[in-house]
């Protein structure tokens, strides 16, 4: 219980040089004028009481370790879980307005769908340590890599159309999702790219291929996803998607309507596990309230008694 413990304030351990040197030095002096025979008794009284001076030493310690604040170092660690450290990366350009995307309820939006697939997604990887990148003409991190969906599924729900911008930085948003990923250890590192269109020339201010080699670089696996019509008006550029995929050894997945992109999140949340590094945490833990309690024990012991016996200390 007690191994390696230290004080905080060791110096405070000179106040028992303090209380010897008061010991020796500062006698307690009894009005032997009013009371000629009280000098003699409290002298024998004393050199008979071991106990009072006992506790009264007792005592001094105790509040002096109690002061100097013994502590210890205690660890906690996390225990380590099996998944991945995922970047779920989100076109919010204007193009995502567009409607009949699900067949059940043609009144939603895009983004509608989208955002009601990868909550459930998001609830289902309970392993995992995800973070989510948005992106419209300029791409921003939503939410850091939290093991929290709740908290996760919640930023989600808020966004909205159009909160980064009409135009789409594809390539920028990819960078961005390696920005989110780069700083952790974990083994399984993957970015999942949604996109229903094509970057924007002068806007997307990130070269395409600049950005697969960051991804290349830290180890991510990109799985890009295009909804709608691959390579037709107002829709996905295939072939960018596919590169990508390719090159930074994931897989390109195409989706025209809702019951589509629902199979794809599927197929990705079947991914291998691997193990993410635990977290360890170290705290202090207080030892104080031991010595005190001692001391206040002997302290009233040392009372009680020396006002029984009539003796000083």
């Amino acid at each position: 219980m007690f191994n390696h413990l230290y004080f905080e304030f060791p110096f405070f351990a000179l106040l028992l040089v303090l209380f010897m040197l008061c010991e020796k030095f500062c006698k307690m002096k009894v009005p032997s004028i009013y009371f000629p025979h009280a000098k003699q008794f409290l002298k024998s009284s004393v050199a008979s009481s071991k106990l009072l001076f006992f506790l009264k030493w007792i005592t001094i310690i105790m509040l002096v370790l109690a002061i100097m604040s013994p502590v210890k170092d205690e660890t906690y660690e996390l225990k380590p879980k099996n998944g991945h450290e995922i970047a779920m990366i989100l076109d919010a350009s204007q193009s995502m307005q567009a409607r009949g995307f699900d067949d059940n309820n043609i009144n939603l939006t895009r983004f509608d769908v989208v955002k009601s697939i990868v909550s459930d997604f998001i609830s289902k990887r309970k392993s995992d340590n995800i973070g989510l990148v948005v992106f419209g003409a300029y791409s921003f991190i939503a939410s850091p890599l939290t093991y929290d969906a709740h908290i996760l599924n919640r930023i989600v729900s808020q966004l909205q159309i159009g909160m980064a911008g009409k135009y789409t930085a594809l390539y920028e948003s990819l960078a961005q999702g390696v920005n989110l990923l780069k700083m952790t250890k974990a083994k399984s590192k993957i970015a999942i790219l949604l996109t229903d269109g094509y970057s924007t020339p002068n806007v997307d201010k990130v070269p395409l291929q600049v950005a697969i080699d960051m991804a290349k670089k830290e180890g991510i696996k990109v799985y890009p996803i295009g909804i709608g019509s691959p390579n037709g008006r107002d829709s996905y550029n295939k072939a960018v998607l596919v590169k990508i995929a390719k090159e930074t050894g994931g897989v390109a997945f195409g989706a025209s309507n809702a019951s589509e992109l629902s199979n794809i999140y599927k197929r990705i949340n079947a991914l291998e596990k691997s193990k993410i590094k635990n977290e360890s945490y170290t705290y202090l833990k207080y030892y104080y309230i031991y010595p005190l309690f001692i001391g206040f024990l002997s302290l009233i012991f040392y009372v009680f008694l020396r006002n029984k016996r009539g003796a000083v200390s």
